[in-house]
């Protein structure tokens, strides 16, 4: 435990730092512990320090974790991973939020399955702001009507968007990303008044998520490294 709770303090700490030292307005910073690959006791270790949001992108290995942890009420599963139409009953099952939207289908099929007598699952729209073919996401072009159907589903909670940036040498380029999730983040916010969670940010980039405004960082290797 102790590697875990000397990371999580760290962590914190450095998010206080950046915060300060760029005259950040200070907020709520949502860290979501990229869980993926973990093992069960290391994730019982985080949630012993206080950790209650998890991120995982594989369904069979998250629906085990979640099944053997599921007398934990205060823990909130993220499904952070590609998502293939045939996981979405599951994905809609077991999980309280869904980051990676991508396209009008998933978001109808996750809204069909997610069970009445569940509480909206809470949602973001992944967003491909790096433009790039392996990195999945709705263009940065295409992002209203899909925002729009988002919204409608009954049964899900449009809460904002995730966005996974290039890994930019050039701080220029890497700044222009940056501010264009920042751009369409507030003209959702303006548009839908459940908006209000901006996903940007990994170990590799906090800095640079903070900067812009991102509130939800989605931490793993800095945590149980």
């Amino acid at each position: 435990m102790n590697n875990i709770k000397l990371n999580l303090k760290l962590l914190k700490k450095n998010i206080q730092t950046i915060i300060e030292k760029k005259n950040l307005l200070s907020s709520k910073i949502k860290i979501v512990a990229v869980s993926k690959n973990q093992s069960i006791e290391k994730i019982k270790k985080a949630i012993l320090l206080g950790q209650n949001d998890f991120g995982e992108s594989y369904i069979q290995e998250s629906i085990n974790k979640i099944k053997r942890l599921k007398t934990n009420k205060n823990i909130n599963w993220h499904f952070i991973g590609k998502i293939q139409s045939n996981k979405v009953k599951k994905i809609a099952k077991y999980f309280s939020w869904c980051q990676t939207i991508d396209r009008e289908r998933i978001a109808i099929l996750l809204n069909r399955h997610r069970s009445q007598y569940l509480i909206p699952m809470n949602v973001l729209m992944q967003i491909n702001i790096s433009q790039e073919s392996r990195k999945n996401g709705i263009d940065i072009n295409e992002y209203h009507k899909l925002a729009k159907t988002i919204s409608l589903m009954p049964y899900l909670n449009f809460r904002g968007i995730m966005a996974m940036p290039s890994i930019q040498k050039n701080n220029i380029h890497a700044e222009k990303e940056y501010k264009k999730i920042q751009s369409i983040f507030n003209v959702l916010k303006k548009t839908y008044d459940s908006i209000d969670t901006l996903s940007v940010g990994t170990s590799s980039d906090m800095e640079n998520a903070l900067i812009f405004k991102s509130n939800m960082l989605r931490i793993g290797r800095s945590i149980f490294k």
